[in-house]
């Protein structure tokens, strides 16, 4: 649930990019990031593990506005991809209100993808989320690759995989380039902000009524 700050008067909105090793999380939020003017964004925080990173920082995206007088800010994090890693990833989930589910376009990581999106599934269910009902968006990274005739999985394979029951949108992606990167993160904040406001009025609405 979003963590509220009633003296700075902010609420924060905690997305995690999730998915396998090497599908491009990582180079999403640097892309983020690096565009993002100084003065609207923290500085950045990396964990370092073998092989791996897991990466962290907030900013305040003003056209989401303010809910109840209170600023909205983004927390963005990423999760360790590699499965020895597991516990660092349940840590990162810990509050969680959105996801973005980076899938690697490349044929060969197709069960890669699958496992991840497995994996994710049993983590937020263990913290009795159900994946369906959280703010999720789907994206296929990598799709740059297609005009290097590097053997991608085709969209509607992706699709099938991992988004047949879920129903989530879904973006093509290059996070190297940017292509998409910033579609993505509209559409999960746009979705984590409405399901936190509604979670809060409904939580404000109880109170009232006790």
């Amino acid at each position: 649930m979003a963590l509220i700050n009633l003296k700075s008067k902010e609420i924060y909105c905690k997305i995690v990019y999730y998915g396998p090793g090497r599908s491009g999380k990582t180079s999403n939020l640097i892309y983020i990031y690096n565009c993002l003017p100084e003065h609207l964004r923290s500085n950045m925080v990396k964990i370092n593990t073998r092989g791996d990173r897991t990466l962290y920082f907030d900013f305040l995206p003003l056209q989401l506005g303010t809910f109840q007088g209170l600023a909205i800010k983004i927390q963005l994090y990423t999760v360790p991809g590699q499965v020895r890693y597991n516990a660092s990833r349940k840590l990162v989930l810990q509050g969680v209100d959105g996801v973005v589910f980076v899938a690697d376009s490349l044929k060969v990581r197709r069960g890669h993808n699958v496992e991840s999106l497995k994996n994710l599934r049993e983590n937020l269910w263990e913290k009795q989320i159900d994946l369906a009902q959280i703010p999720l968006v789907m994206q296929y990274n990598k799709r740059d690759l297609e005009e290097d005739d590097v053997p991608l999985l085709p969209i509607q394979v992706m699709d099938v995989d991992l988004n047949a029951d879920l129903k989530a949108p879904a973006y093509e992606c290059s996070a190297l380039n940017g292509n998409g990167v910033f579609e993505t993160l509209r559409q999960i904040c746009k979705m984590t902000v409405k399901d936190v406001s509604l979670k809060l009025m409904k939580k404000m609405q109880k109170t009232l009524d006790t």
